[in-house]
């Protein structure tokens, strides 16, 4: 068996939709500029740093979902694929996931964003597999918390395996582990993967990868 596996945002996407559903928010007059416009542009400067603290700014990016009615959230977020996420999908991005599934590996994006902004997303991609921060629902709406703990850092690696260790496999169970990642964030489940791609590579992560001479792939150039 192949195993693919992705990162979404920046490294599929050419834009972090974490970042970019805090802002269409804010630019539909949905969310207070002057409270959440600064506080998104530092987490996100934080992450790109890789010194993000993860519990901080999910609490920040998961209150609208807990502010807000679950219906009302679903129409804004459709607004937000048509809006913003399908006109940022890039050809070259479609076609590495399209290479592969041509190769029969099990395809999985495994991100730290949340599922609720990331699932439609995915499945944009044709990809049925997704692993992410999980925000917690009670009675069909949203709490503001997670489920287990953040799909971030070397959270990615533990929630893999309990993904994998779900499906009775484990890391060993394949014979090639590609992972495609911008981020020196994903450092940890990089590590894992027989076949680490550095993937639009931020500067840190670009220094690891020509020291490690990992490859470099630039989809977006």
């Amino acid at each position: 068996m192949k195993l693919a596996l992705f990162d979404l945002d920046n490294t599929l996407l050419p834009m972090d939709s974490d970042h970019g559903w805090s802002q269409f928010l804010i630019d539909k007059g949905l969310l207070d500029r002057n409270e959440f416009e600064a506080k998104n542009d530092s987490f996100y400067n934080d992450y790109k740093a890789g010194c993000l603290n993860i519990h901080e700014f999910l609490d920040f990016q998961l209150s609208p979902l807990r502010s807000h009615p679950r219906g009302l959230l679903n129409k804004w977020h459709a607004d937000f694929m048509s809006q913003v996420i399908e006109p940022a999908i890039r050809k070259s991005a479609l076609e590495l996931v399209k290479k592969h599934q041509d190769d029969h590996a099990i395809c999985v994006v495994v991100t730290a964003t949340n599922s609720f902004i990331t699932k439609p997303i995915v499945e944009l991609f044709g990809i049925p597999n997704l692993i992410a921060t999980e925000p917690e629902v009670v009675d069909g709406e949203f709490t503001g918390k997670i489920v287990g703990i953040p799909n971030f850092k070397d959270g990615k690696v533990t929630r893999l395996e309990q993904w994998l260790a779900a499906r009775s496999w484990t890391l060993s169970s394949f014979e090639s582990i590609h992972f495609y990642s911008d981020s020196i964030n994903d450092l940890p489940l990089l590590e894992k993967a027989t076949h680490p791609v550095a993937t639009n590579p931020d500067d840190k992560l670009t220094a690891i990868a020509e020291q490690r001479q990992w490859p470099i792939l630039e989809l977006f150039k």
